[in-house]
């Protein structure tokens, strides 16, 4: 595994985004799930259809759980992790932004969950805002 697919974690002292996500899955799982090859999960980061975090005793790259659907990476996430990004997040605070409690958001408690629900203009309008 290569250090370039890695999210850097300078914001996250003391583990605290393992605190907000408490479900990961490791790399070579997500290709057992979906029976891809591992280089075709490495090109969903690179392509940034998903985020990775090193968590785990060894610190090995894990994806959020909840950022993968029954066929592969949810779609709604890449159009999302670019607006977060452009308004001056890191990868970091992309995860926690969107695994945080939001009692403002009309469904879920999450923006994730809100995604996952259908309400992907609404996040995103709320990720827009943020960058003002």
């Amino acid at each position: 595994m290569t250090d370039d697919l890695a999210t850097p974690d300078p914001d996250d002292a003391g583990g605290d985004l393992t605190r907000v996500v408490s479900d990961w899955v490791y790399l070579p799982d997500i290709a057992e799930r979906y029976a891809i090859p591992l280089s075709r999960v490495r090109r969903h980061i690179a392509d940034r259809e998903l985020l990775t975090h090193r968590v785990g005793p060894n610190r090995a790259l894990a994806v959020p759980a909840a950022f993968l659907g029954a066929a592969g990476p949810l779609p709604e996430l890449k159009g999302t992790f670019t607006v977060l990004a452009d308004g001056g997040m890191n990868d970091v605070e992309i995860i926690r932004w969107l695994h945080t409690p939001d009692p403002t958001l009309p469904v879920g408690d999450t923006p994730l969950d809100a995604l996952r629900l259908g309400h992907k203009t609404e996040v995103r309008r709320r990720a827009q805002a943020l960058a003002f």
